[in-house]
């Protein structure tokens, strides 16, 4: 294996052999990666990759024939998927999805099929990453070694964890995203509120995500009495995020709140895993967008945390820049499994 950036633990049971072939896809509720992957000097490389919209699919199965229409399906795959896994299956949070490795393996006819969480997928991805895939936000005040945490803004929420041995980092999958969001001040009140009229249970997924740009921005219109630009046909996350950029108030006023609790739940984590390793922030939204005045947003609210605001300021922050980090970890999880 490689001398990595981040030092990543395998299992390393039943390694790949050289010239091995591996199946990798990572699925969330948009979109969908699939690539062959390679063993070539002790790790895999990309091969070939195809990105499929999920909803168009009616399962992994038709989306992986497909894919090896034109060539020999490998024995082997490995899977990176947004929602909980138990036991070798998942059902997925915001794709009507529902997954059986077993089941996969035998339509297949393959001989081993992992599943691992997609913010598991994107822990061990971390491993991949060479130094121009990262942008370090924070340096961290006095650094020391410790446990890591990935926050992921995408179509949801997603939130992973990286147990420090001394040497090296052990991912493992949460479901933080969906925990209860905490307002602080009266404008988060009536957001929460207007959330909880639509939702009952108001989650940090639904203001820390795409889905949660859209929820502010659909609060500030109908509660705040904010114009929307008349330009704006599509209220989505993509066109609430280009409005921004060209000018609008409500949209600027959207994106900053995402950013103030996307800071606020990143902070959260830093304290619930002790992160003084650092925390990495991922997903499809934030290496999309970020500029100088997101990460000026991202500052002034990220070490408001009270008496332990030390710990907070001594955890690194890092940007992932690379928008194949769950793919790249579903390959060498599958590689190295």
């Amino acid at each position: 294996m490689q001398n990595t950036l981040i030092p990543i633990a395998f299992s390393r049971k039943t390694p790949l052999p050289e010239g091995g072939r591996l199946l990798a896809t990572d699925v969330g509720g948009t979109k969908a990666d699939m690539a062959l992957f390679v063993m070539e000097n002790g790790r895999p490389v990309l091969k070939e990759e195809h990105r499929y919209a999920s909803s168009r699919w009616d399962s992994l199965i038709d989306m992986a024939l497909d894919f090896c229409e034109q060539k020999k399906i490998p024995k082997r795959m490995s899977i990176s998927f947004a929602g909980p896994v138990k036991q070798g299956r998942a059902e997925g949070t915001n794709l009507p999805w529902d997954i059986d490795s077993e089941g996969l393996r035998q339509a297949l006819n393959m001989d081993t099929v992992f599943l691992i969480n997609d913010l598991e997928a994107n822990c061990y991805g971390l491993g991949a990453l060479q130094e121009d895939d990262l942008q370090l936000i924070h340096p961290g005040e006095n650094p020391e070694p410790g446990n890591g945490a990935v926050i992921s803004p995408g179509t949801g929420l997603g939130e992973g964890g990286l147990y420090w041995d001394g040497e090296a980092f052990h991912p493992f999958a949460t479901e933080g995203g969906h925990a209860h969001f905490a307002p602080r001040h009266e404008r988060d009140w009536r957001l929460f509120n207007y959330l909880a009229e639509q939702y009952g249970h108001v989650s940090w997924e639904r203001v820390v995500s795409g889905m949660g740009i859209t929820n502010i921005f659909r609060f500030l219109r109908d509660i705040e009495q904010m114009e929307p630009p008349p330009t704006l046909e599509h209220i989505e996350a993509p066109a609430i995020s280009r409005a921004a950029a060209a000018g609008s108030p409500i949209s600027q006023e959207a994106i900053r709140l995402f950013f103030r609790y996307l800071a606020w739940e990143a902070a959260n984590l830093v304290l619930k895993f002790k992160a003084t390793g650092g925390i990495y922030i991922g997903g499809g939204i934030v290496p999309k967008i970020w500029n100088d005045v997101h990460r000026d947003i991202f500052n002034e609210n990220f070490f408001v945390v009270g008496r332990l605001a030390s710990l907070v300021k001594a955890a690194p922050v890092t940007l992932i820049l690379n928008q194949k980090t769950a793919l790249m970890g579903a390959g060498w999880y599958g590689a190295y499994g």
